[in-house]
Parts: structure tokens; C-alpha cells; sequence
């Protein structure tokens, strides 16, 4: 098979941004697609996630001028924490800072603590999801409008009049989107009609398998097979734990029998084999791009484990 494989990251667990900016250099130069990166403030158990969350966009526009190939971007960007107007022009900014490299994941939001503790408003889950609607739709159609032209947006929650839709990204029509999730019936319909590719995280091949179907009975539903627009990504997150030998894969899968606020989790720990099979198993129900969350940013030893036994048989 013919993998597209990232490196997926939860600095809230504990990073400060040398650690993320030497993990991402490294994830460049062992020839992975692309660095993503949680956007939460708050890390989801017990441990506090010394020495504290990071910005997840401000992070990004620091790595893109210290990157040159990889791909950039968040899984995924809540929508209660910033107005879409501003995402826009953050995202379209930090675009530009990398040349044309930053994709955008965006999301509901679910972790209510974090929000709890530093003052944003949580909405209950039916107006969250209203407010990710009508992000996609601001930001989208920001990025879309014609230079010399203005963009206005007359929604429940989002209000914007002649805004100069500025600046632009370097990619046209705009970053890609990506939206997924577990949600049965919203998550689809958003993903059909705005995303460029749809995630499916860390999940079982059969639970993964029906989302991937419920995104093509979207797809149908919308008619965007017959909109001209490109067929949907289908992605998976992966948790990966692997060593040479099982002792070694058990100390990396620790943090992962921690009690956590997460919901369950199919990981893959064991050999470098064993994560090949699994991304084969995934590739057959459709997944064409892999998002691997690696835990610990300190050890870089894991990540070349990968680059050098997994990636090559993929």
C-alpha cells in the first residue's frame, strides 16, 4: 500500500515549545507527511501537563518558519475557543508563514473542564454544533471571496458585514478542512458539505469502517460526488506504542492505562509488524491518510523506530 502517514501530538500532556519544535524538526527529516498538533488548554487527568498548555495556532506559526516540507496543522481547532472571523485570518496568516503547508481542524468541542477553567463559554452539545455550521461556513466563505470583493454573514451566532476577507492564504481555495469525529449524524453532514478530509480517531477498523460509511451516505445525500469537488480523505488516528521488543512497548503504552477524561481508545502496542498490519487493515475499508499520536515528546527514539521499520513498508 501507499500510505500517507503524520505524527500527531497533545502538547497539553506536557510540552513547552522547544519540545515541540525538536519533535517537529525531527518528524521533517524522517520523511513523515506532516506534524498536527490537540488544540486544548488543559490537560484531561490527574497530571496538571507540566508546564502548561500552549497555543496551538501560535505554536504553528512558530514551526513554519522553522519547517520547510511538512504539513501543519490542528486535530482539531474547538470552535468555542475563537470567533471564526479571526480563525480565518490566523490561519490564512500562518499559511502564508509556511509557504502553503497549514490545514485546519475544526470541531465542536467536548472537554468542558478546560473550558470551565479558563473562562470560555461551553454551550450545550446541539449549539455547539450550530456554531461549528456556521464557522465552516465563515471561514470558507471568507477565504473564497475574490480579492477586491467583501464577504458578510448573516447567521444565528455570526454576525460579519463587508469584511475585506483578508489576508489570503497561499493555498487555493484555502487550507484544507478537516472534521471528524465519532457523531452519527452531524459530523457527517458537515464533513460531506466543507471538509476536505474526514478522521475517524482512534478507533477500531470496524467502528472506523462504519463512519467511513456513513461519511459516503453523506456524500450522496449532499450530491458532492456530483459538485465537481474532489472525494473526501478518509484519515484514522492511531495510538501507537511500539518497541523492539514488548517490555520496550509496555513502557511507552503506561501513560495510556492512566484514567483519563477520553473516551476508549483501540491503540496498537506491540512490534513495528504489528502497526503495519493495522494501517493495512485500515487502508482496505478506505483510510488513505494516518494520523499516529505519539505520547511522549522526549522520546525521539520512538519516532525513528517508526521512520525506520514502519514507514519504509508502507
Amino acid at each position: 500500500m501507499t500510505a500517507r502517514v503524520c505524527v500527531f501530538t497533545e502538547p497539553h500532556r506536557g510540552a513547552d515549545y522547544e519540545d515541540q519544535l525538536r519533535f517537529a524538526q525531527l518528524v521533517e527529516a524522517c520523511g513523515f507527511e506532516g506534524f498536527f498538533r490537540a488544540d486544548h488548554y488543559q490537560a484531561m487527568g490527574a497530571d496538571p501537563g507540566l508546564p502548561g498548555p500552549t497555543d496551538a495556532w501560535l505554536t504553528l506559526g512558530a514551526l513554519a518558519r522553522e519547517t520547510s516540507r511538512i504539513r501543519l496543522g490542528t486535530l482539531v481547532t474547538s470552535a468555542t475557543f475563537r470567533l471564526p472571523g479571526p480563525l480565518a485570518v490566523t490561519v490564512a496568516q500562518v499559511d502564508r508563514m509556511s509557504g502553503g503547508r497549514v490545514e485546519l481542524g475544526l470541531g465542536a468541542g467536548w472537554y468542558e473542564r478546560e473550558h470551565t477553567s479558563y473562562g470560555i463559554p461551553f454551550p450545550p452539545a446541539p449549539e455547539r454544533f450550530d456554531r461549528l455550521e456556521e464557522q465552516l461556513a465563515v471561514i470558507t466563505g471568507l477565504w473564497r471571496t475574490p480579492a477586491g470583493e467583501h464577504f458578510s454573514h448573516h447567521g444565528h451566532h455570526y454576525q460579519l458585514l463587508d469584511a475585506p476577507a483578508l489576508p489570503k492564504p497561499v493555498q487555493v481555495p484555502g487550507p484544507p478542512i478537516i472534521v471528524g469525529g465519532r457523531g452519527p449524524k452531524r459530523t457527517p453532514q458537515l464533513a460531506a458539505r466543507y471538509a476536505d478530509e474526514f478522521n475517524m480517531p482512534f478507533k477500531s477498523v470496524a467502528e472506523t469502517a462504519r463512519a467511513y460509511r456513513r461519511i459516503a451516505e453523506a456524500c450522496e445525500r449532499t450530491g458532492r460526488a456530483d459538485s465537481g469537488r474532489p472525494p473526501l480523505v478518509l484519515s484514522t488516528g492511531v495510538v501507537v506504542a511500539i518497541g523492539h521488543t514488548d517490555a520496550e512497548a509496555q513502557r511507552r503504552a503506561a501513560p495510556l492505562h492512566v484514567k483519563s477524561a477520553l473516551p476508549p481508545e483501540d491503540p496498537v502496542i506491540g512490534s513495528p509488524a504489528q502497526l503495519v498490519d493495522r494501517l493495512g487493515e485500515f487502508s482496505a475499508i478506505g483510510a488513505g491518510r494516518f494520523h499516529l499520536r505519539l505520547i511522549d515528546f522526549t522520546d525521539l527514539d520512538h519516532l525513528e523506530l517508526i521512520a525506520g521499520e514502519v514507514l519504509p513498508q508502507l
